[in-house]
């Protein structure tokens, strides 16, 4: 070494005098730099939280195995889904947050109040109990009974207040996730099922599954994603606002006892492993949403076995349905066990640093005042050194617990971004819906030039009496277009017998003037859905009394707000024969699985009963007396045509011919006749058909015959 670097040293070299000196200005102004450090450590705090819960930390990040198998699919159409506690999260748990507390002064806001209420009161017991818990082990240290018995006493009365805290806040977040629930699943029911305050009846739970392909489970997640959706909003405000509460309040308490300073090396530790856990932590919002999906996936296998039993049992369908059902099983086996090996290392990981690394960490702190003197803090005995590392280890045991939670949260919340992504699907969908905006997988014929510019088309709806179409297509959900342009009228009174093939667009007209499908041109003039009653091959029986059958949808207030009474439903089943039913079943009152109770013939004339009592404007007869006698057939029809009801059948029995005066028939490659209906003549050209087609038939049996009597002519001669 030169003489210069020699000089060069000493001069950066600090003297003891230096050093005393830097350690004197450190002391003077050591209560100002603890106030820096603290207010460091709480913007710290506050800006790590939400940036992490604003996805800047994300813990659901795919990781690399996981990028190309898809983040979470809606189980649909096979498109992505993007589950993650970004942005878009956020934006949807905004929305659903102003249904689930539509004002400050709703019952959900004050629970919020109050639940946070007792949040801070058990931090401050929490706080009482770390104090007190030092001066106890103090008192036995330096064997003072007396004090050691009054602290007891503090002991259990500070228990009443805890005890009477913690099953409140267990009660107010039972009750806010339960009020949640409340609050969205009316919120969704009022546009599934429709709003009696709305004018407008848009038939969504029909258009969801039918025109739309997004949401094949809507049961699933109107139950169970809102249900499970509102426990976890509800937990996860105490899983991140307590939590960051106890952080600040106990690492100050901390700080006073040991030093900021400390407590700033312990907050730099713990960031570091805390960045690594986030690092290694699964995307385990995915994961939940496709757990959610996979779920109702299987349920709706199983569902769809329950509705088809009948048809099921008479194929022997029994296997295949099981490699059905066993295949749904197994995805979502496959999924669980892969999220469950996923879950078990990141606990182990999880465990190792928070409990045992960040333990270390804190012991060391504790032992601060112990092994260091502290400026401003006097020396003390063994019972105050004992005191007073008890108390901090206390304080640091809490602030370590509150941060493991913070660190639990972002997995909760991740969670919480899955179900808040499946209602969220469902909330847009019904939203899309009700706009019109459909997503339906279209057959192949629909990209074609001619066929994407019908689709794209909108027709006009005019509310009238009478029935008009006007250069209307008839086209399906799948985009399938079965007539191009159809026209007809129907006056009131003027019976309209609808013929065809299958899948020529007898069912779609009704669908049309139901109001369940769209209109994509021209002008359809047609009285509201509400004057038109379906009654299909196999009518719909609720669940409720033989009256709700009958009267259905109404209840019983609205048929006696109509002066209708038992009598007059008993005359009304005396019409279809079906009086005999209210004995034999033990009266209006009786509640049964109808379906099964009655016979399919039954079903469609409870079904007619149910006609009689409404008396709307039309009828939509779908193959509507295919179970009945001839005679009981027309007797519904003449009884209707006496009550001002005006039929639109699609029957192939000649025997309703002449119950109506016109038939629109389609020819099922998308032409139609649509003319006046001479039932006489028809039915006489039917008969007539039916006798050439019976005597050709008997030709082929003549001809043998003739050949035989040649043979047996030819061996005579």
């Amino acid at each position: 070494m030169t003489v210069q670097s020699k000089l060069l040293s000493s001069k950066l070299r600090p003297t003891g005098e230096q050093v005393k000196k830097l350690v004197d200005a450190y002391s003077t102004h050591r209560p100002l730099i603890q106030r820096a450090l603290l207010l460091g450590f709480v913007a710290h705090i506050l800006t790590t939280t939400y940036l992490g819960l604003n996805g800047k930390s994300n813990p659901s990040k795919p990781s690399k195995r996981d990028k190309g198998k898809g983040k979470a699919t809606d189980g649909n159409d096979g498109k992505k889904q993007r589950v993650a506690i970004d942005a878009v999260f956020y934006q949807r748990l905004s929305t659903i947050l102003r249904i689930v507390i539509p004002s400050l002064r709703s019952k959900e806001a004050l629970l919020l109040v109050m639940h946070s209420s007792l949040l801070i009161f058990r931090t401050v017991i929490s706080l009482y109990v770390a104090a007190l818990d030092g001066r106890i082990v103090a008192s036995l240290v330096r064997a003072q009974p007396i004090p050691f018995l009054l602290n007891i006493l503090r002991w259990l009365l500070v228990a009443i207040p805890a005890t009477w805290t913690n099953s409140w806040l267990s009660y107010i977040q039972n009750k806010l996730a339960l009020a949640y629930r409340t609050r969205l699943t009316d919120a969704v029911m009022k546009q599934y099922l429709g709003d009696e305050k709305l004018a407008q009846d848009l038939k969504i739970f029909y258009k969801l599954s039918n025109l739309d392909d997004r949401i094949k489970n809507p049961d699933q997640m109107i139950t169970h994603d809102i249900q499970r959706f509102s426990t976890h909003l509800a937990a996860i405000y105490a899983n991140v606002a307590k939590p960051i509460l106890d952080m600040i309040l106990y690492n100050y308490q901390l700080s006073q006892n040991v030093g900021a300073e400390g407590l700033f090396a312990l907050t730099f530790a713990v960031q570091a492993s805390a960045a690594l856990l986030r690092a290694l932590t699964p995307p385990f919002g995915m994961y939940t949403a496709l757990s959610a999906q996979l779920a109702g996936n299987l349920r709706h296998t199983h569902s769809r076995l329950a509705e088809f039993a009948e048809e099921i049992a008479f194929f022997g369908g029994e296997n295949t349905e099981k490699m059905l059902a066993e295949r749904e099983y197994a995805g979502l086996v496959q999924h669980e066990s892969k999220v469950l090996r996923k879950a078990w290392w990141h606990g182990c990981a999880e465990e190792g640093i928070i409990k045992w690394v960040w333990g270390s960490f804190g012991l060391c702190i504790c032992a601060i005042p112990v092994f260091f003197k502290i400026p401003g803090v006097d020396n003390l005995d063994l019972g105050g050194r004992t005191e007073g590392f008890v108390t901090n280890r206390r304080l640091l045991l809490s602030a370590s617990d509150a941060f493991g939670r913070v660190m639990y949260s972002y997995k909760e919340l991740s969670e919480l971004a899955g179900y808040t992504a499946r209602v969220a699907q469902l909330l847009e969908t019904m939203s899309d819906v009700r706009k019109g905006k459909f997503e339906k997988a279209l057959v192949s014929s629909a990209n074609t030039e001619e066929n994407a510019k019908i689709l794209k088309g909108r027709g006009v709806i005019i509310e009238s009496d009478e029935i008009e179409f006007d250069s209307v297509p008839i086209v399906t959900p799948n985009g399938d277009i079965l007539v191009r342009s159809l026209s007809f009228y129907v006056k009131p009174g003027q019976h309209l017998l609808i013929v065809g093939p299958n899948g020529c667009g007898k069912s779609s007209l009704f669908r049309i003037l139901g109001g369940l499908w769209p209109v994509y041109g021209g002008i359809v003039r047609k009285p509201p859905a509400s004057q038109f009653i379906l009654i299909p091959q196999r009518p719909y029986l609720s669940l409720g009394t033989l009256r709700d059958q009958v009267i259905y949808p109404h209840g019983r207030e609205d048929m006696e707000g109509r002066g209708m009474t038992d009598d007059d439903l008993f005359a009304i089943l005396a019409i279809v024969q079906m009086d005999n039913v209210v004995e034999r079943e033990g009266g209006w009152d009786i509640a049964r699985d109808w379906r099964d109770a009655l016979s399919g013939g039954d079903q469609q004339k409870i079904a007619w009963a149910r006609l009689f009592y409404h008396r709307p404007k039309y009828a939509v007869l779908d193959e509507a007396t295919s179970l009945v006698p001839p005679d009981m057939e027309g007797r519904m029809m003449e009884h209707a045509a006496k009550l001002g009801i005006t039929l639109l059948t699609v029957s192939h029995r000649p025997s309703l011919w002449r119950y109506h005066s016109m038939i629109l028939q389609y020819d099922g490659q998308g032409g139609y006749v649509f003319t006046k209906l001479d039932s006489e003549k028809r039915l006489a050209l039917q008969q007539e058909k039916e006798a050439l087609e019976a005597k050709l038939l008997e030709v082929p049996k003549m001809r043998a015959r003739l050949v035989e009597l040649q043979a047996l002519q030819s061996e005579q001669a």
